[in-house]
């Protein structure tokens, strides 16, 4: 049996609840059950947000997020909020900007430059949800790769579709081009 509960954290205006929902997305069209929830502070942007997805193949009989197996962190702030929610034996994707690391042996670490990506490889910092999302996907196949592909181009706004494209296949080639280099590696 499957089940993955997901925590997207971030700041406002990073797009991370339409990540959350584009993953929700995906998942349906694997044939899974999925719950997907979101939060922000009350500043919206700038101020702490988190999108939660739950997949699995068996019914899902409580909607919110405890303890979570897959933790993105693309801010200092949500990482310190959020950090003690990762499960032991989970994985924490932290955006390279983020410098902590928990003093945690039971968790897999991957810092990946999200952020950077979006704002030098492809002149939008506001890909850095679509980029979050191909990395999410090569380190855990957590969803079909035609599925995510199918549901970003379902969810994006209209005209940015080829923008879009672009910036979940560097999403996919931050981990594929590093996997043996300090990005993909383990912390």
């Amino acid at each position: 049996m499957m089940r993955q509960e997901l925590r997207l954290s971030g700041s406002g205006g990073q797009g991370l609840i339409l990540a959350g929902i584009i993953l929700a997305e995906a998942a349906l069209h694997d044939g899974k059950n999925v719950v997907q929830s979101q939060s922000y502070g009350p500043e919206a942007r700038g101020g702490a947000s988190k999108a939660e997805v739950i997949i699995s193949d068996e019914i899902i009989n409580y909607p919110k997020v405890n303890k979570c197996d897959i933790l993105l962190c693309l801010t200092k702030k949500a990482y310190d909020k959020y950090i003690d929610s990762l499960k032991p034996g989970g994985m924490l994707i932290l955006d390279s900007t983020v410098t902590d690391r928990p003093e945690r042996d039971d968790i897999k670490i991957y810092s990946i430059p999200i952020l950077e990506t979006a704002s030098k490889e492809i002149g939008k910092p506001m890909v850095a949800n679509i980029i979050a999302l191909g990395s999410i996907y090569e380190l855990t196949k957590i969803v079909n790769k035609e599925s995510l592909e199918k549901a970003v181009l379902n969810r994006v706004p209209q005209g940015t579709e080829e923008l879009n494209k672009k910036a979940l296949e560097e999403g996919f080639n931050l981990i594929l081009k590093h996997e043996e280099s300090t990005y993909g590696e383990v912390c």
